[in-house]
């Protein structure tokens, strides 16, 4: 056998040449699928993915979500009783005699009795039953189906009052901290002047004064949603104003006013979306602020009134020592659901906050 038939021989077979090239050169199976997944991954989604890992979090939107249902599809499927309907029991109505007068008509003596008819109190307060789940309060009416009229207006109060004061915080902060200057001076000591109200005296007066115009309740609910909107603002406009101080000086800003776009176009499509996610977080934590506010002035009597329901409202009635003591079924369940719609509402607030950090771990 010569020398080149040796080198031959000692030559590996061709497809294990072939395999160990492909073995080679060939891509890394696993990097290429962590590339894919990264790739694939949205801010939205990464948020969420945070968001979730948290268990407070998804405790506060059980909470919240039951709450939603409670109050909007509960009156739907719970319809034996409305919101104002009245139960009177037997023995419920008192009458009594107020007045008895004669007088003489067409020759003869004519004998005039003035009854008056008022409901007893004691009879109408109802303990828990088969007909009514939560008993009844002192006007005879289920204290079950108010609680859930009464989350409807105390939810959608929180939710329209955060949307204002983030509209109003949103544009006079943004006008504020883009401008600076004469703007920023004027704007910031409006909202000096309203941090350093003294909010309970000038409420007390206002009540006042609403009571005067004789409003109807569901204006009443429009007055109490102005009033809490222009006391809330303040603090929005100071959060816009800070972001867009530390924003406007970006590049990005800078090459916006070489392209030649307006103020407005700036301000509100290239800043304000970066205050997006602490815009979020604030509203989220103001909820429940709202829904406290609400019901600690329904409480004192300047927020919704009767016949309409509303959480503070029915809390108010404690304010009578023998609802306190013995009739706990009217105010205990509401202030349970305030403590719940708050402690929801700081939970998502938490969760969200961690999640829209860029500091976070992914």
């Amino acid at each position: 056998m010569t020398e080149q038939d040796k080198t031959i021989e000692e030559l590996p077979p061709a497809d294990l040449v072939t395999g160990a090239a492909e073995d080679v050169h060939a891509p890394d199976p696993p990097e290429e699928e962590e590339e894919a997944t990264y790739k694939e991954m949205s801010p939205i989604r990464l948020v969420l993915r945070r968001f979730f890992r948290s268990k407070l979090s998804i405790v506060g939107l059980v909470m919240i979500v039951a709450l939603f249902l409670f109050s909007f599809l509960g009156p739907v499927i719970y319809q034996r009783w409305g919101e104002e309907t009245v139960d009177r029991p037997e023995g419920g109505v008192i009458s009594e005699i107020k007045s008895t007068y004669d007088y003489e008509e067409d020759g003869g003596k004519v004998t005039v009795t003035e009854v008056v008819e008022h409901v007893s109190t004691d009879n109408l307060l109802a303990g828990p039953s088969a007909s009514h789940l939560l008993g009844t309060d002192d006007k005879g009416m289920d204290v079950f189906v108010r609680l859930m009229y009464g989350g409807r207006i105390s939810l959608l109060i929180g939710f329209i009052v955060v949307i204002l004061e983030t509209l109003i915080g949103v544009i006079l902060g943004g006008l504020s901290g883009y401008f600076g200057g004469w703007v920023d001076n004027i704007i910031m000591r409006i909202v000096d002047i309203f941090n350093c109200i003294p909010t309970l005296p000038i409420l007390l007066i206002a009540s006042a004064t609403i009571e005067s115009w004789e409003l109807s309740p569901d204006q009443q609910i429009y007055v109490l949603m102005a009033i809490i909107t222009l006391f809330s603002w303040s603090g929005t406009a100071r959060l816009v104003r800070g972001q867009i101080l530390s924003l406007r000086e970006q590049e990005y800003i800078t090459a916006t006013e070489v392209m030649g776009l307006s103020v407005w176009r700036r301000i509100f499509k290239h800043l304000i979306p970066n205050v997006m996610p602490q815009l979020i977080v604030s509203m989220t934590l103001g909820l429940g602020s709202v829904i406290l506010y609400e019901s600690t002035l329904s409480y004192l009597g300047l927020g919704v009134q009767l016949p309409k329901a509303a959480w503070g409202t029915m809390i108010a009635t404690a304010n009578d020592n023998v609802v306190l003591q013995y009739h706990v079924n009217m105010w205990l369940p509401a202030g349970i659901l305030i403590v719940i719609a708050v402690l929801g509402f700081n939970f998502i607030g938490d969760g969200l906050r961690d999640a829209m950090d860029p500091k976070a771990k992914k």
